[in-house]
């Protein structure tokens, strides 16, 4: 009897822990990787904002890149990038060279600065169309259920005809809130 109560325990403790281990993974490409994808089958390009140091930033990874729903939108209808804010690459982008000028830590790359037009908040996301301009940046943290209607307002290109604002009145998304 003792024997079958641990064999039910550690079965009921692997189905649990494997149901954790089943989260969906975004296909995230560098900018360059997105941007030459971009030329060949275009999309929108959709560019997390990050920095290693930030909590948030972890969060959103981990909860909100996580979610089946918003993975499957981000690999199906954008060019998904993580791009750390700091780094000291250089990045050609649009015909120009973007480097980190800082001398101290936590200095922005100038390819972050131009995404978020100056205003550094982590995270932010930067959206760009099939012509790999700027739509605009959404600073902050977002839970799936809060992710998902901005990702289809710009994936359907409903910024072309209405607002956020209305078009978030009558949405009604695949994600549960939380």
């Amino acid at each position: 009897m003792k024997r079958l109560l641990v064999i039910t325990l550690l079965l009921t403790l692997v189905y649990t822990l494997s149901g954790f281990a089943q989260k969906a993974e975004v296909e995230w490409y560098t900018i360059e990787e997105a941007l030459e994808l971009n030329q060949k089958a275009p999309r929108k390009i959709f560019i997390d904002v990050y920095t290693d140091w930030c909590g948030w930033c972890k969060k959103m990874e981990a909860n909100t890149f996580t979610h089946p729903t918003i993975a499957k939108m981000l690999n199906e209808d954008y060019y998904a990038v993580r791009f750390d804010a700091e780094t000291t690459d250089t990045i050609s982008f649009a015909g120009q060279q973007f480097i980190n000028e800082g001398q101290r830590s936590r200095s922005p790359h100038q390819l972050a600065v131009a995404l978020l037009q100056g205003k550094m908040s982590y995270p932010s996301i930067a959206y760009l169309n099939e012509d790999n301009q700027l739509l605009t940046a959404v600073p902050g943290y977002y839970t799936p259920d809060k992710l998902e209607p901005i990702l289809v307002f710009f994936a359907e290109d409903a910024f072309k005809t209405e607002s956020f604002e209305d078009f978030s009145k009558d949405f009604t998304g695949q994600v549960k809130s939380n």
